[in-house]
């Protein structure tokens, strides 16, 4: 099992590194809370309301965006996580806000492609995707720097 790296005695004052780690870690959880609340009443209206009004393969892309915000948004968690139970590096910052990037670009234009939306938009989840391939670098990399 890990160590918890900021535990602190009861009373004990908080360094203000340790402190904004906290501060961050909290946000990485609260954002990819919130963006997976999001993506759970996405995947509900898709599978509801939309089966109707889609073809299959526009059904198909807007799960695949549902999909891929849900994973991005645990990992977005996961970030806020390793702030706390291992040493800080530049690299978790990075992950969390290339995660919250893909999420917009990969997820979001699916979702707007699938509301009819320019095809041309369709250029844009690639750079999601690549987001989602540095953030998961990043993590990678905070891995191999750690002490």
């Amino acid at each position: 099992m890990g160590r918890i790296v900021h535990a602190r005695p009861p009373g004990a004052a908080m360094s203000a590194d340790a402190a904004a780690d906290r501060t961050f870690a909290r946000r990485c959880i609260l954002a990819g809370a919130l963006l997976m609340l999001l993506g759970v009443i996405l995947g509900a209206f898709g599978a509801h309301a939309l089966q109707k009004m889609l073809t299959l393969k526009q059904l198909s892309s807007f799960q695949t965006g549902v999909l891929y915000q849900q994973l991005h948004s645990l990992a977005l968690i996961l970030v806020g996580i390793l702030v706390l139970v291992t040493p800080a590096s530049r690299w978790l910052p990075r992950a969390a806000m290339l995660f919250g990037i893909g999420i917009c670009l990969f997820s979001g234009s699916i979702y707007a492609l699938t509301f009819g939306a320019p095809r041309w938009l369709g250029m844009v989840a690639p750079m999601g995707g690549l987001s989602f391939m540095l953030a998961w670098l990043s993590i990678a990399l905070h891995a191999v720097r750690a002490r």
